[in-house]
């Protein structure tokens, strides 16, 4: 029998690297060999195991697919390749040469269109084929003699996947049918968007009850509500995500068989490159002979992506299994009784610090019912308190511990602190006194990284916890609520989350002092979780009514356009069906001789195709505002009065302190940072925020060129810092310097010039950037950068500067300590290295940008309390705060928002705050 496996290179040797994140293999020169170690030990096992006769490595090229070209932002949120992965690719290529194995890539094509080209290839040629790659997407290409070989985690073996597989695991009838769901449920790690609303049991449904996604919206009107618009309003969008999920398999390549088969190594070449990378035992393992290195330390771990631990293997192989609540001793307390209660009381009563952790029925704090309350006091050790009965009951049962949640001297500590201070709020517990929130702590520590409690407890405590899916099952119709476990199961789970919190808080509290950002942490981020909370309970008021008047003007509207549009084409055709209007576009209009194809041949349309054909004639501009108005109107106008608190009848967004590694806040149900401002359709959504009463209105107030000021300050630039200094605006104070002309004789495209020159900087904007931007030659692009360099000469030292104290030390600094570490800052990869450049100049001005606003935010929150104002703070957008004023305080407070925002830092250039007042937030804006 012929037996193939085809390796997705990229994806074994990404999953290699990480499977050692927490204990890196480094050969005694400095080099990181985890990649080439993982990968080479993860090739052999296959090999020994499963004895192929033939077999190939495909990598990824770098050159851009059609997948690319359709869809821009295709693949665009990945993270460029860490650098310890990228210098462990030559070595791989060497070990599959000395191997004698091929290395297959096709330019235009990804490494999964070519497996799939070469598995139906293959099984036409009597082979049964195995595509080995933890990628779901390849299920899609299974038949009978086609298998997915999907490494599970260490330890847990393989997963092979044949057709029976797979239907069982999409829930369909034929595994081409994987294509449709993963076209409707979208992609994150891609950036394959899919249909809004749409997940994976939704679209299993959808292709059981049509078949296929052309099944689907042949028959929409079977559908109703919500499910029925999100389709509706992303048909093309829906098409557009299918094809990006098709694998290709049609590629010109074909099965080489001799070059497949597998053979010999050339253990000449094979002893030279394991003497490098100082694989010593594998060297053993494979030349039957040693290798000189000084890598000797072993471990009893697994040593690759499948084998169990037990093997003894070279330096450092990946850890040993994580520990679990199965193996490790720890001793956690039911406190279901007043006398249990009252040992706890006294236990937390004699420690200096503990963590405490409320369990409930659900993630909305506004629907939200507490079940139980866990404690610990130190490593190893939990508690849990149930909480049965009316909610009467359960807050009698809470006061017992209120007086020790507002003892001024502990420390209490928590994960992700505000949701839990948000339940007690609830039931009239506020807890008081120094807080320590872990998933805030390591923020600061090092922003870039995952700042979950479970990714935090695998990564630093070598402890995988209990996940909550494992007590309560997985999201769906047949998940249970926390109050319907045993409560033994839940005191296993609950105080485990509060010991592993407690062991976390010891390690962060010291890595805080050995960062450098403890004051950081006390004195900005913790005292603004309560600030964040008391305005996230406050929520804003959403005129629903106004909103559903707007888009019933919306559907006239897009009924108008598409009128037009059909005018335009000189007949009618499914606006929202890509190929109807390629078809229309390039075949009946003709309006580009040579259009782009995508790979199942019809005509690319997607926005940045339409962009650049603005001007090739009249119906592109009016498909372009068809599109943005469906978005709009699906986005935010239908969409923000479902978010409406059936408690409270307000909106009431969630902030987020550790998302944003710049140190932003982002938002989320509704995204407040998203809402529309820069065309006159979109501002009408804000329109839509509004006062509480008629004794209210909103109160805006927005920091001025906020970024601008800082970077004048930041760099000490004399002449940007007197036109901040003198009340100039400081685009046409940048215009007069750049194109040498009086202040006076500024015209309106000067400053246009000038302001993207200002903004662009900051962000590394390249000559060709700006003059994309501006459409304008590119030397004429670079001619105003040069000026403005000429005029701002401290700017441009000032950039200098930080990259080379980002070089030198790993990390930027702002203004108030927080760090940016940038890893790839020394990176032989240029383009790597290019955006850590970028992040250096850049991360010290937006973040401290942000812990201005935020250090204003604690002080007027202090403020608004100690007079006991009626006018609440609401938002915080970038840079800008919202405010429910009271009518008769707006007077009194203003000069006391405008002070305090102006004076949260000491610059050498004035803060500037424009404030505004209206029935509405776009009236105030």
């Amino acid at each position: 029998m012929k037996k193939l496996f085809l390796l997705d290179a990229y994806a074994l040797i990404y999953r290699a690297y990480f499977a050692f994140s927490k204990n890196p293999r480094v050969a005694s020169t400095g080099l990181n060999t985890s990649a080439a170690f993982g990968f080479t030990t993860a090739l052999l096992d296959v090999v020994r195991k499963e004895k192929p006769t033939h077999l190939a490595v495909v990598f990824d090229r770098e050159e851009p697919t059609e997948r690319h070209i359709e869809y821009a932002e295709y693949k665009a949120n990945r993270n460029a390749m860490p650098e310890d992965i990228a210098n462990n690719i030559p070595y791989i290529f060497r070990i599959l040469e000395a191997m004698n194995i091929p290395a297959l890539g096709m330019p235009g094509y990804e490494a999964d269109d070519v497996i799939g080209t070469l598995a139906k290839k293959a099984l036409k040629h009597g082979y049964i084929t195995y595509m080995m790659t933890p990628d779901k997407d390849y299920c899609q290409v299974v038949e009978d003699g086609i298998f997915v070989y999907r490494p599970a985690r260490l330890g847990n073996g393989v997963e092979i996947l044949g057709v029976k597989e797979v239907c069982e695991k999409f829930d369909v009838e034929n595994p081409l049918q994987v294509i449709d769901i993963l076209g409707l449920m979208g992609d994150a790690v891609d950036n394959i968007p899919g249909v809004p609303g749409v997940g994976e049991k939704t679209a299993q449904k959808l292709i059981k009850d049509f078949g296929s996604m052309e099944g689907i919206y042949e028959n929409l009107d079977k559908l109703k509500g919500k499910l029925l618009e999100n389709l509706a309003n992303n048909k093309e969008q829906a098409f557009m995500s299918k094809r990006l999920a098709t694998i290709c398999i049609d590629c010109d390549i074909d099965v080489e068989e001799e070059a497949f088969r597998l053979g010999d190594a050339d253990p000449v070449k094979l002893k030279a490159v394991f003497g490098e990378l100082e694989f010593r035992t594998l060297a053993q393992r494979i030349l039957g002979e040693s290798i000189e290195t000084t890598a000797t330390t072993k471990t009893n771990a697994p040593a690759d992506l499948f084998s169990s631990a037990g093997e003894e293997v070279e330096e450092t192989a990946p850890g040993a299994p994580l520990n679990t609540i199965a193996d490790t001793e720890h001793d956690y307390i039911l406190a279901a009784t007043p006398e249990l209660r009252a040992t706890l009381l006294a236990e937390l009563q004699a420690a200096p610090a503990f963590c405490f952790d409320t369990e409930t029925t659900g993630l909305d704090v506004q629907l939200a019912k507490i079940v139980g309350l866990a404690f610990s006091t130190k490593a190893g050790t939990g508690w849990y308190v149930p909480l049965l009965g009316t909610e009467d009951e359960k807050k009698t049962v809470l006061q017992e511990f209120e007086a020790i949640l507002q003892h001024p001297d502990k420390v209490k500590i928590a994960h992700n602190i505000k949701y839990d201070l948000a339940i007690l709020n609830n039931y009239g517990i506020t807890v008081k006194g120094q807080l320590f929130d872990t998933m805030l702590a390591h923020y600061l520590i090092n922003a870039d990284m995952k700042h979950g409690m479970d990714f935090l407890a695998e990564t630093y405590l070598n402890y995988r916890p209990v996940s909550i899916e494992e007590l309560i099952g997985k999201k769906g119709k047949n998940q249970l609520s926390m109050a319907d476990i045993d409560l033994e199961r839940v005191k296993e789970y609950a105080a485990e989350d509060a010991d592993i919190t407690f062991r976390l808080y010891e390690l962060f509290d010291k890595q805080l002092e050995e960062h450098k950002v403890r004051e950081l942490f006390h004195a900005l981020e913790m005292p603004l979780v309560n600030v964040l909370l008391q305005m996230e309970e406050a929520g804003i008021n959403l005129d629903v009514d106004g909103l559903k008047v707007y888009s019933k003007e919306m559907e006239g509207q897009l009924a108008t356009l598409e009128i037009g549009i059909h005018e335009a084409a000189g007949t009618k055709f499914l606006i929202n069906s890509p190929k109807q209007l390629g078809d229309i576009l390039f075949e009946y209009l003709k309006i580009m001789e040579k259009p782009t194809k995508t790979k199942t041949g019809q005509y690319a349309t997607g926005e940045e195709v339409l962009v650049k054909l603005k001007d090739a004639h009249p119906i592109v501009n009016l498909i372009l505002e068809y599109r943005q108005l469906q978005k709009l109107k699906s986005t935010y106008v239908d969409s923000l009065p479902t978010l409406v608190s059936t408690v409270t009848s307000r909106v009431h967004t969630s902030y987020n302190q550790a998302v944003a590694a710049t140190g932003r806040l982002s938002s989320n149900n509704p995204n407040l940072q998203n809402i529309p401002i820069r065309t006159e359709k979109g501002r009408e959504v804000r329109k839509a925020f509004i006062a509480r009463d008629a004794d209210h209105v909103i109160l805006s107030a927005d920091y001025s060129q906020v970024e601008l000021r800082i970077i004048a300050a930041l760099s000490e630039e004399k002449n940007m810092i007197q036109a901040f200094s003198d009340g100039i605006d400081i685009h046409t104070a940048t215009a007069a310097k750049v194109f040498n002309v009086d202040l006076a004789d500024v015209d309106r495209e000067m400053r246009s010039k000038a302001k993207a020159v200002n903004f662009g900087i900051i962000y590394g904007q390249s000559a060709f950037g700006l003059s994309e931007q501006l459409g304008i030659k590119r030397g004429e692009a670079k001619e105003i950068i040069d000026s403005y360099f000429e005029q701002y000469p401290r700017i441009k030292a000032y950039m200098d500067e930080n990259v080379n104290y980002a070089r030198e030390h790993g990390y930027v600094e702002t203004l108030m300590g927080r760090r940016r570490y940038l890893v790839d800052i020394n990176s032989r990869n240029a383009v790597v290295r290019g955006f850590a450049e970028r992040n250096a100049i850049n991360a010290p001005i937006q973040g401290s940008a942000a812990d201005i606003i935020k250090k204003a935010m604690i002080d007027l929150q202090e403020e608004l309390l100690k007079h006991n104002f009626r006018s609440k703070m609401l938002l915080q957008v970038h840079d800008e705060l919202v405010f429910d004023a009271y009518r008769d305080e707006i007077e009194i407070i203003r000069p006391i928002i405008i002070e305090k925002m102006q004076h949260a830092v000491k610059l050498s250039v004035p803060l500037v705050v424009e404030t505004g007042t209206g029935s509405n937030w776009l009236e105030a804006h």
